[in-house]
């Protein structure tokens, strides 16, 4: 590989031809692939028609009128849509998965048998979840970025901006009651865009299969195709008698959206054009090969590690009792979701050697910044700036992980540090408050907190919190933390740490909800006051996550200012603007049903049938298929529902469209904009798609939604539900 110094004479040498000759070399790949998580503000620039849709993008979107997106909601970190004009959101299993949890007991046992509602009064509470529906957005960018001046230190910046973003959200919520508002990053410290969104608080189940149809493959086959997994859910929601979003009450009516979406009941077949609309999560597509770097080589091993600990910890726990495994079913399906994914992210940033393209990008990029005075002013020490940072980020790793994972490990230590900060916070003005704590979600923030008792097992935590206090004790001497030095000092720091968890878990009355939801309104001397021997360790941690709280607000800043000249000069370099990041906001991506070579000699088509779940049964979890289904596939009660070159039920499709998390739950929607599936994962070689997309492994999936009307009419005999559906 050349020198920087060599490319620069190279380029030099060589005169603009061949400059632009690597540079189409280089990037051949991004102008060719149809790459896209398409904001709405771009949907109307887009040539659908050529991509063989029959739908207009005013059909999509339509600002001055009803539109496919009217029916597109977000339902905590997953999607959803509306398939009925009573309200009625179909969405995954796995999305579903915690509000069915909540609702179930060893001998109500919802997670394993499933649940029908067969009247709207039979419908039960989702609780915590809520429906969130785009009423408008515009770019307020430049009433962000008015703030800030070229006196400010990073830290400062970061402040400013976070604040003027708050100012802007009470002043649109004030303007329009009943409203939420929201402001999203798009490409980091350069463009803000506000959306406005309609949130319904009443959400209630209807009709959830059970575990062996909704989850069948487990986590055997999460990031795998072939699939055979029915990963999907219905649930509806509800608003006051006038229309008004309201909390749960028996006297709410369904909820009439503006838009729902028609059955395709012809179903896809390959090569057909397809597009979803959802909320993908994140997308880190526009970063630098150092923050790649750092997140194959420290971060993502860390967690997946860590995960992979806790889940066999849990599972060995809940083998025997099904009451504790039901506290501990979503927690285990979380993590080991993200665990996976992350052992698939390593697998392609090694497989496509990503962190060295990157590299090579950025070192054609700097010779094009070095080439131009003027350029060089500006933009000459961007990519080394932004290096320094993450060198700065490694060089604190161990201790930052400890802190984290202090909290993400144990829910009495993570409710502690939420007493405290809400007791610190509540005495701000409101603008100044953390998130979390400021009036408009404070009481979300309560009931969030006091729902995470539900789910608490003692012995769970104790474990996980010895594990970190452990990993505490081989930090180095410049990283350590002092006040987990005072509890483990002596010559037998296993035994001192025993004996502080003892002391914690016994004396600590936190995991009560009564003195819970009492401390979350006492002020930080009262709390002083309560002598709670978990809040005295957190209070001697807070000078330590204040620090940190101000370092990553300083680093912020940092990488705000120097990625949004990234992105400038950037499209400087390559003379076209770029689509931003995912980030949680409503896009659009579009392609067809497509098979993939996962690996040399090997083809594997783009739908599967019900035939493959007969083949995968072996009678045991997690391919333990209901006799019923079995029956009804031996009997070929396919009805309607067959495909008819299959000559089966179809039960999942693949397809080449650019997904990521928060796509859970999607609608995937024909040519005519009908849908046709249910997004709900990626095959194991997408999951690097966060960082990359390519058209030769980048591959979605979705339940067919052929074999959701199957399992619900034949199997559940759900006919309530097919009538609401429309379909006679």
């Amino acid at each position: 590989m050349k020198s920087q110094k060599e490319k620069k004479s190279y380029i030099k040498f060589s005169g603009l031809f061949i400059f632009l000759f690597l540079i189409t070399i280089f990037f051949s790949s991004v102008t060719i692939a149809d790459e896209g998580m398409y904001p709405l503000s771009e949907i109307k620039k887009l040539d659908l028609k050529s991509k063989g849709l029959k739908v207009t993008a005013e059909d999509i979107y339509n600002p001055d009128g009803v539109s496919l997106v009217d029916a597109i909601v977000n339902i905590g970190g997953c999607t959803g849509s509306f398939v009925s004009p009573n309200g009625l959101i179909i969405t995954n299993h796995h999305c579903a998965f915690g509000a069915v949890q909540a609702a179930s007991t060893p001998e109500k046992d919802l997670v394993t048998n499933g649940f029908l509602a067969e009247s709207l009064t039979e419908e039960i509470p989702a609780k915590g979840f809520t429906v969130r529906i785009v009423d408008s957005y515009r770019d307020v960018s430049e009433s962000v970025l008015a703030v800030l001046n070229d006196t400010m230190d990073f830290a400062t910046r970061s402040k400013a901006i976070d604040r003027r973003i708050k100012e802007i959200i009470t002043e649109t919520e004030n303007k329009n009651p009943g409203k939420r508002a929201e402001i999203s990053e798009m490409f980091i410290g350069k463009s803000y865009v506000l959306f406005i969104y309609t949130y319904l608080r009443d959400v209630r189940l209807v009709y959830v299969p059970p575990r062996s149809i909704g989850e069948f493959g487990g986590e055997n086959d999460n990031w795998i195709w072939p699939r055979h997994t029915g990963d999907f859910s219905f649930i509806r929601a509800y608003v006051a008698p006038d229309g008004s979003p309201a909390d749960y009450s028996q006297d709410n009516v369904p909820y009439h959206p503006k838009k729902y979406l028609k059955i395709g009941l012809e179903g896809v077949d390959e090569n057909e054009p397809v597009f979803i609309l959802g909320y993908p999560g994140r997308t880190y597509r526009h970063r630098t090969a150092s923050y790649l770097a750092f997140e194959e080589e420290i971060r993502m091993p860390y967690i997946a590690d860590l995960y992979e600990w806790q889940i066999s910890v849990m599972e060995e726990l809940g083998k025997k009792d099904r009451a504790i495994s039901l506290k501990l079913d979503g927690r285990i399906k979380g993590l080991a979701n993200t665990m996976k994914n992350y052992r698939g992210k390593l697998q392609g940033l090694k497989r496509l050697q990503l962190v060295s393209k990157k590299r090579e990008e950025e070192q054609l990029l700097q010779s094009f910044i070095d080439s131009d005075p003027n350029r060089k002013k500006w933009y000459g020490s961007v990519l080394s700036d932004i290096n320094s940072i993450y060198e700065e980020i490694r060089s604190r790793t161990q201790y930052e992980f400890t802190l984290d994972y202090l909290l993400q490990s144990s829910n009495l230590i993570s409710l502690a540090k939420a007493v405290i900060d809400a007791s610190r916070e509540r005495e701000k003005p409101d603008i100044e408050r953390a998130s979390a704590y400021m009036d408009r979600n404070f009481t979300r923030t309560k009931e969030s907190l006091l729902m995470s008792l539900s789910n608490f097992y003692e012995p769970v935590d104790k474990i996980f919190l010895k594990r970190i206090l452990t990993d505490a004790v081989k930090l180095p001497e410049n990283q350590r933390i002092s006040p987990i030095d005072k509890i483990i000092s002596g010559d037998n720091p296993e035994t001192a740490i025993n004996t502080f968890i003892d002391k914690l878990y016994s004396s600590s009355k936190l995991m009560d909800k009564t003195y819970l939801e009492e401390a979350l309104a006492k002020s930080y001397n009262e709390l002083t006051n309560l002598n709670d021997p978990c809040l005295e360790f957190v209070q001697s941690l807070m000078p330590l996550y204040d620090e940190l709280r101000t370092v990553r607000q300083r680093r912020d800043g940092a990488l705000s200012k120097l990625y949004a000249l990234l992105v400038d000069v950037k499209k400087l370099y390559l003379k076209k603007d770029f689509i931003p990041d995912a980030n949680s906001t409503l896009r659009l991506t579009f392609g067809k049903i497509k098979g993939y070579s996962p690996a040399d000699a090997l083809y594997s088509a783009p739908i599967t049938t019900v035939k493959g779940i007969i083949e995968k049964t072996t009678g045991t979890d997690p391919y333990a298929t209901p006799k019923k289904l079995i029956e009804l596939h031996k009997e070929k009660n396919f009805g309607r529902w067959k495909h008819k070159k299959l000559n089966d039920v179809p039960v999942a499709l693949l397809y080449n469209l650019d997904t990521t998390g928060g796509n859970s739950g999607s609608p995937l929607l024909n040519a005519k904009g009908e849908i046709v599936g249910v997004n709900f994962d990626r095959c194991y070689e997408a999951t690097i798609n966060d960082y990359m997309w390519s058209e030769e492994y980048s591959r979605s999936i979705a339940v067919d939604i052929r074999y959701v009307l199957w399992v619900a009419e034949k199997f559940s005999n759900a006919t309530n539900l097919l009538k609401e559906l429309g379909i006679k």
